[in-house]
């Protein structure tokens, strides 16, 4: 039977995951510091940041999902990034797992059209230096032949339980289901792909049981055409039966509010994001796999309804 530990537990899209794979009867293991637990899954506190642990976490693992969310600051990324990828490649290559990491698309900066899995590596700010980085080494031990991984990256995700680790959850839904007017980043008419959490589980479980997909990078499946932001908070708009308005947030006064708010100053440097067209392609997926892509129609009504569903929302 195979093993599948999760580094990264009690992230949004280590929880799905896990969730997925209880459901189809696996062994899951559950790994994070603070010993987050999911009923059914086997539940391991462990700090990646340290090599022992990281070792004695992976030991006996089939599949590791590197899913681990470290704090929105750029120096914790460039101190601690490094390290766990390292920690995470020796213990892959010391138990024999095959490796799954899931990754975002900042290593490719500003790209002008599509973001394919050849768009190479072009970082538009400090974390995405700190991505390009990590996903290099890996790919660099692909290469050396010492383990078999995939790097699988989204674009921004959006979705039930994703809450504030995902913009559009913290701007578009929670305002709306508090009744106020939904933000927007620096410009309305941009578009702007989105993919869907519970699209990203599925994947990343296809992916580690299809001996074809190892050893390259794949994009998760999103739904083409992507709509500009103030087509996207439309759609939420309807779900809640609520106006077209919404409020854009200027670079300016983004800037301004991270003098007193790290979390602002963060998003600073990522805006380049959101001044342009911010179009994802995940064909490749497609093709090898079908069209699993949750349209955005739907995947804006079921989070709506989750947020509808909340017991403190405000009518």
């Amino acid at each position: 039977m195979s093993v599948y530990t999760i580094l990264g537990g009690g992230g949004v899209v280590a929880n799905e995951l896990a969730k997925l794979l209880l459901g189809r009867k696996e062994e899951v293991r559950l790994i994070s510091r603070s010993g987050h637990s999911i009923q059914g899954a086997i539940t391991h506190k462990a700090d990646v940041a340290k090599l022992d642990q990281t070792v004695e976490a992976v030991k006996g693992s089939s599949v590791v999902f590197l899913c681990v969310g470290l704090k929105y600051d750029i120096r914790v990324w460039s101190e601690f990034w490094p390290v766990i990828m390292s920690n995470t490649l020796e213990a892959c290559k010391r138990s024999g797992s095959r490796l799954v990491f899931f990754d975002n698309v900042y290593s490719y900066g500003r790209v002008t059209g599509k973001m394919t899995e050849s768009t190479s590596y072009n970082p538009s700010s400090k974390k995405g230096e700190v991505r390009a980085q990590i996903a290099t080494k890996l790919m660099d031990e692909v290469k050396a032949g010492n383990l078999h991984a995939v790097i699988a990256r989204a674009a921004d995700f959006y979705g039930p339980y994703a809450g504030k680790v995902a913009v559009p959850n913290m701007l578009v839904f929670e305002r709306l289901a508090e009744g106020n007017k939904p933000n927007i980043l620096v410009d309305a008419d941009k578009k702007h792909s989105y993919t869907y959490t519970l699209d990203i589980a599925q994947a990343l479980y296809t992916m580690a049981n299809s001996e074809g997909a190892y050893d390259q990078v794949w994009h998760l499946p999103t739904s083409p055409d992507p709509p500009t932001a103030s087509e996207f908070v439309a759609l939420a708009a309807r779900e809640f039966g609520a106006g077209r308005g919404f409020t854009v947030l200027s670079r300016w006064m983004l800037r301004a509010a991270g003098l007193f708010d790290r979390n602002v100053y963060e998003i600073v440097e990522m805006l380049y994001q959101n001044e342009f067209d911010y179009i994802f392609d995940s064909s490749k997926f497609t093709n090898a796999f079908g069209n699993t892509a949750t349209s955005y129609a739907e995947g804006v009504r079921e989070t709506a309804e989750f947020y509808k569903s909340l017991p403190d929302r405000k009518e």
